[in-house]
């Protein structure tokens, strides 16, 4: 009988220590955005060294300065070169389709997506119209560097992003990726261009 009542204890805590021996191991799983800080440094470690990246550095930076740093520039691929010749001005507003995401996570192998014009494949069609100072400061150092029809791949570091605190919809410490192609753009006070199909 006695014998009994240790079996019946051990088919009781058997499943306990099944619990809570999941739970320890829950909890040893590194989260989606663990370590984030970390990681996205590491990733900006990684875009200053990739040769086949073109480097910009930021607008609001004199290139004389003696403490620039790799989270000053942004680090560009071009997918597709335009035709135009001109860039836009800080102060333009520009005709633009976009995509952006963060940089690769568990969940997210391209990137947590949290902004686009277009769903699926690049569409030109989808372009909107914004004033340029309406972007964080790398897209906009993008931006003045493009040309009409330009579309390019674009990794801004967290610094030129939304920075430590984040925003309403963006996290702290998130490198920003966008795919952005520049449809037009048109200086203050010119009558707006009418939208064509590319």
């Amino acid at each position: 009988m006695k014998n009994l009542k240790y079996l019946w204890l051990a088919l009781i805590l058997f499943p306990l220590v099944g619990i809570v021996s999941s739970c320890s191991d829950d909890e040893s799983e590194e989260g989606e955005f663990d370590n984030w800080q970390a990681k996205n440094e590491a990733a900006i470690a990684e875009w200053a060294v990739n040769s086949s990246y073109t480097k910009i550095l930021t607008y609001s930076m004199n290139a004389d300065a003696s403490d620039i740093k790799n989270s000053d520039y942004i680090y560009v691929e071009v997918l597709e070169e335009g035709d135009g010749t001109e860039s836009p001005l800080y102060t333009d507003t520009c005709r633009v389709a976009y995509r952006g995401h963060y940089i690769p996570t568990k969940s997210y192998t391209d990137g947590y997506v949290f902004d686009q014009t277009y769903l699926g494949d690049f569409d030109w069609s989808t372009a909107g119209t914004y004033d340029g100072q309406s972007w964080v400061e790398g897209f906009s150092t993008a931006l003045q560097h493009m040309h009409k029809g330009d579309r390019w791949r674009i990794r801004i570091p967290y610094t030129l992003g939304y920075g430590a605190s984040g925003s309403s919809s963006i996290t702290g410490y998130a490198n920003l990726v966008f795919e952005v192609a520049l449809y037009d753009f048109w200086h203050p006070g010119e009558t707006r261009p009418a939208f064509k199909s590319r």
